[in-house]
């Protein structure tokens, strides 16, 4: 698979390790989403990891070659170490034609085929997919024929597939489609029609069909849960699919008693209240408008709390009206403002249900806030003591978020204990970046 024309973007590889092609067809940015930082972190870790029995001249490494190809606005490579770099490659369909610009939602790539990562593919030993649109299908065109050429020839070879599962692609289609046609600009809007509830729930099952597809045709399926790993586990085999953790950087993303003060003075939060945080889309994939109702009800039975929610979406005015001035709305911020935000705030509010495990969960965690979940969401995954390291939202609707909320900001001492825990949670049972470089993606790379 070495025989790839030369390219910029193809800087020469270590031969004595194999070489991976991670996919992750989403634009990157500063203040793009955790599917696309999840592999920034991934990236960077490589850079500095050293693989045992790699230590000497002319040795080091993580005993991989590791290419990650995010979109971009331009065609770029940003190299970490001569082992590691992240390439960027522009969209042939952008979904930023059919969204509004405010829609919070992470620009992927719609195309069938894309043309300058099939050149690129060639040189890598293993692809590793991890979304399901244009760099999805790409590869598993390009695997299909050289399987063909295998049958041909044995000298031929094939590269070898790895997927993992980072987000609820159908759920998160049903979520957007349900409200896309009066989100999409006039130019592009479907006249009189509506998509229906129908309508979502069959695009949501081809793209559960699709997915299941391209990782049936997978050697190993990474997975975030061991719930998924069972459901899996049924149709492609125990010894096909793993657990892929997600890590923490405990340098980022730590208690800071001065943040709270820096967040008065930057952005106006009222220092003397409780703070309840949400980090994410603010969208309904997200149900942040049943939040923004539940916090409401608290303000009008009295409670003094203020939300503060940092990141973009359709649902931002909406938010604005529903809570006025006891909301705080900060935009999407790069991670490094971010882990000021967390650590200035008391409470992170969650109550998605399309996460596939919620890395912004274990950040908040990290900096000692109190977590709230709802019930059987895979993000409570983080809590080793559920009502002890964070709270279970037992009653998911506005009624039992703003009870649940209220309980705990009506009793600031158990509010802290939880808040404490949780920090000792994430500090003793968390992993970080490293270990899970180690343990769960170099050994699937390598192979048996």
């Amino acid at each position: 698979m070495h025989d790839a024309p030369a390219s910029p973007l193809a800087p020469p590889r270590r031969e004595d390790v194999p070489s991976v092609a991670v996919l992750v067809e989403l634009m990157r940015s500063g203040t793009a989403g955790g599917h696309v930082q999840c592999w920034e972190r991934f990236a960077e870790t490589a850079a500095r990891h050293r693989a045992p029995g790699t230590d000497g001249p002319g040795r080091g490494g993580p005993g991989v070659d590791l290419t990650v190809y995010l979109l971009g606005e331009r065609e770029g490579i940003e190299r970490l170490s001569p082992w590691v770099r992240i390439v960027t490659l522009r969209p042939v369909f952008s979904t930023a034609a059919v969204l509004p610009a405010d829609d919070g939602t992470d620009v992927s790539d719609l195309a069938p085929y894309h043309p300058r990562l099939a050149a690129l593919l060639p040189r890598h030993d293993v692809w590793h997919m991890t979304h399901s649109f244009a760099f999805t299908s790409t590869a598993g065109r390009l695997a299909r024929r050289a399987a063909r050429r295998e049958a041909r020839s044995r000298a031929a070879r094939r590269p070898r597939l790895v997927a993992s599962v980072h987000t609820d692609v159908p759920a998160l289609a049903a979520a957007h489609l349900r409200h896309l046609p009066d989100r999409m600009p006039a130019a592009v809007r479907p006249a009189g029609r509506v998509v229906t509830e129908g309508t979502a729930d069959r695009v949501s099952a081809w793209l559960l069909r699709r997915r299941d597809r391209t990782l049936g045709r997978c050697e190993r399926v990474l997975v975030a849960t061991a719930a998924e790993r069972d459901e899996l586990a049924g149709t492609l085999g125990e010894d096909r699919v793993r657990l892929l953790r997600r890590g923490i950087d405990r340098t980022r993303f730590h208690p800071d008693s001065a943040a709270r003060a820096r967040l008065a003075e930057e952005y106006g939060v009222p220092a003397g209240l409780p703070l309840v945080l949400f980090v994410g889309r603010l969208d309904d994939s997200k149900r942040v408008l049943m939040l923004a109702e539940s916090l409401r009800r608290m303000c009008e039975e009295g409670r003094a709390v203020h939300a503060v929610m940092a990141g973009s979406g359709v649902e931002r005015d909406r938010i604005a009206q529903v809570l006025g001035q006891h909301v705080t709305l900060l935009g999407s911020l790069p991670q490094e403002r971010l882990a000021r935000v967390y650590a200035g705030c008391d409470i992170f509010a969650c109550p998605s249900r399309t996460e596939t495990i919620g890395n912004a969960v274990a950040e908040a965690m990290a900096s000692g806030l109190a977590v709230f979940l709802p019930e059987g969401a895979r993000t409570t995954q983080w809590l080793t003591a559920p009502g002890q390291d964070g709270i279970v939202v037992r009653r998911d609707d506005v009624h039992g978020w703003a009870e649940t909320l209220g309980t705990l900001v009506d009793r600031p001492r158990q509010l802290r204990a939880v808040a404490r825990r949780a920090a000792e949670t994430a500090r003793n049972e968390h992993p970080s970046w490293e270990q899970v470089l180690a343990e769960d993606l170099l050994p699937v790379w390598r192979g048996p």
